[in-house]
């Protein structure tokens, strides 16, 4: 029996370092999977954002809106979002300028420095994300002859 007094309280340090791996594992998976869907969330961001904008008037906030998802993505602001227009080489062009406006062929959108605050605790980290972009052909950029169409 005196045994069995000497041992009393074993299980509760057990438990007590058994249960602090099991549930810093556990918070390491969510985060893990909490990564994995802001990556997918992102990538479908600027998807969505290139295909309104291809179709949209230039500068139209509505294509920084549709891509922000109505605020699905915790920390995602329209400021993050960069909306380019490219001529048939890749390049940048002005599109506010006649000459630019006719030389677009491609639109681009990206999220270039979204940052990704981790929720374990003792290993709290901000990630920073890769960048994603979305270029897709240009289409009507909003116009149909010489008249402007709102989106």
């Amino acid at each position: 029996m005196a045994s069995r007094r000497n041992q009393r309280g074993i299980t509760a340090v057990e438990f007590a370092i058994v249960g602090l791996v099991f549930f810093t594992v556990l918070l390491g998976v969510i985060d893990i999977s909490r990564l994995f869907w802001h990556l997918a969330s992102l990538d479908e961001a600027t998807r969505r954002g290139a295909r309104v904008a291809a179709v949209c008037t230039i500068d139209d906030p509505y294509i920084a809106q549709t891509a922000l998802f109505g605020g699905l993505i915790p920390g995602l602001e329209a400021q993050d979002i960069l909306i380019e227009y490219l001529d048939i080489d890749g390049t940048v062009v002005d599109p506010t300028t006649p000459v630019g406006y006719g030389s677009i062929r491609h639109v681009r959108v990206s999220i270039p420095n979204f940052q990704l605050q981790t929720f374990v605790p003792g290993l709290q980290a901000l990630i920073t994300m890769p960048a994603f972009e979305t270029t897709i052909p240009s289409e009507s950029l909003g116009r149909v002859g010489t008249a402007d169409v709102p989106c």
